[in-house]
């Protein structure tokens, strides 16, 4: 497909749909390319937009992940603004919510996630710049502030919040944060953060509506705020697609190719796609992965056929703590301390699912110590071989 005749259409003008363009002009494509994106605005960094953005330390031109003149080499046909409204696959076309149709050979779907939301008032969310910069005005010395949520995009919101002098209330339906990806006594530790730092934080509290007092609990009760934040999660933008062919559970289904039809790929937090290394299904949130996936997708689109089979990677940052992760930490039998210490909040952690090394988290150290745990994780290290080999910590040492 790289006649000057093939049109190749991109769905979703972020991280992913960038990666994927780019990607298709270096391996030689010099058909037509359309970008299409929601928001009106050419492709920006969404990580920052929960620290440098919100705290105040960026201002919203550092965003954009191009240049203009990047962007104008690319030879895009930009549709910023214009949402996907449904796809025709007989008729290889995409229509939006202006009303037109664009006709494709080639289709890359990389919609994306929107936020999750709770009954009630309107609360805000943080997932564009207008959601950060919304919310950025909202705190400062004085100000209430509840978020429900206490994953990374709610802890890194309750972090900042709180480095500005805003009272902060974290609320948590789990006993524990995060204990499902990182396990309890990780999740432990970064609670305890909050604690540290002054922010309410206030697990096993189920939230009923947000009114516009603040937040009604289940029992009934209302916690006062001045603004609200809902960070409990996302959904992947697949609403365009019904009636499609495609399948669609939890994101759009894709095979190792990060294929989901002829002539169809998926990239980034939409796609749901067989990872072969790790032999399961996944869909991952996380900025790296959104343009590595866009760059494989754009090449089997053009005909490599290479399966995606990367470690995942993440990072978040939260008061003082560095906090960086591979691999797939979901649904592990088994975590174990390898280096430092959970008191200190200086530590190393490794994942077992099965028989084999799946995952490393570690806090507030060098990134050269976690780097013979991601080749070991690539490798498809069995754990017995692993752990030892690496470590020189005692076998028994676990969180």
């Amino acid at each position: 497909m790289t006649g000057t005749a093939s049109r190749i259409v991109i769905v979703g003008a972020s991280a992913a749909g960038l990666a994927a363009a780019e990607t298709l002009r270096r391996s030689g494509h010099t058909g037509t390319i359309t970008l299409i994106g929601d928001e009106p605005t050419a492709p920006y960094d969404r990580p920052p937009l929960s620290k440098e953005i919100l705290s105040g330390a960026w201002t919203p031109d550092r965003l954009p992940l191009r240049a203009p003149a990047d962007l104008d080499a690319l030879n895009l046909d930009a549709r910023y603004g214009h949402a996907a409204a449904s796809l025709h696959l007989d008729a290889h076309t995409v229509a939006l919510s202006d009303g037109t149709e664009v006709a494709f050979d080639g289709l890359i779907v990389a919609t994306g996630v929107r936020p999750r939301k709770l009954p009630g008032t309107s609360a805000h969310v943080l997932r564009t710049l207008d959601d950060a910069l919304a919310l950025k005005d909202c705190l400062g010395p004085g100000r209430r502030l509840v978020v429900v949520g206490a994953g990374f995009l709610g802890a890194e919101a309750a972090a900042v919040a709180v480095g500005l002098g805003t009272q902060v209330t974290v609320l948590e339906p789990a006993p524990v944060p995060l204990a499902h990806a990182v396990g309890e006594d990780v999740g432990r530790v970064l609670a305890q953060a909050h604690h540290d730092h002054g922010v309410d934080l206030r697990t096993g509290i189920g939230v009923a509506e947000v009114v516009p007092a603040g937040v009604r609990l289940q029992d009934g009760s209302v916690i006062a705020a001045d603004a609200v934040l809902v960070a409990i999660g996302s959904q992947p933008n697949t609403g365009w697609l019904a009636g499609s062919g495609l399948t669609v559970d939890n994101g759009v289904v894709c095979d190792e190719f990060c294929a989901a039809g002829p002539g169809v790929y998926c990239a980034g937090d939409v796609a749901r796609w067989h990872n072969p290394l790790f032999g399961t299904s996944m869909r991952i949130e996380h900025r790296t992965n959104a343009a590595e996936q866009g760059m494989a997708a754009a090449r089997n689109l053009l005909g490599a056929q290479r399966p995606f089979a990367p470690v995942p990677y993440f990072w978040s940052d939260q008061y003082d703590m560095k906090i960086r992760a591979y691999g797939y930490l979901r649904g592990h039998d088994e975590v174990r301390i390898v280096e430092g210490s959970l008191q200190e909040r200086k530590f190393t952690a490794v994942y077992r699912t099965g028989r084999h090394l799946t995952g490393v988290l570690c806090v507030g150290m060098s990134p050269k110590s976690i780097r013979p745990w991601q080749q070991a994780i690539a490798a498809r290290a069995s754990w017995r071989d692993a752990v030892p080999h690496i470590s020189s910590f005692p076998a028994g040492a676990r969180a």
